[in-house]
């Protein structure tokens, strides 16, 4: 076992958990300004963390937070005048 893993060992498990979800709210903030294969890491580590079940959970997530996704559904979501200009 690395000495990383020795030091985890030593935490409470409450702790860990704090840290666990203390870094994937960083994560989420950071997520915009991600390359996206580092997006696509992330996102297939969670899901396999936490089971498929939560695959779309997640993306649903990613989609609504993530500025350029999220400009791009705002954009969608404005309504196109019709052929009579109304």
């Amino acid at each position: 076992m690395s000495e990383g893993h020795e030091r985890l060992k030593e935490l409470s498990g409450e702790t860990q958990e704090r840290i666990y979800r203390t870094l994937g709210h960083g994560v989420a903030r950071a997520w915009s300004n991600l390359p996206q294969p580092i997006q696509q890491e992330l996102f297939e580590a969670a899901v396999k963390a936490e089971g498929e079940r939560m695959r779309e959970p997640i993306a649903q997530f990613l989609h609504r937070e993530h500025h350029r996704t999220k400009s791009g559904m705002q954009a969608r979501a404005i309504p196109e005048p019709d052929s009579k200009g109304g």
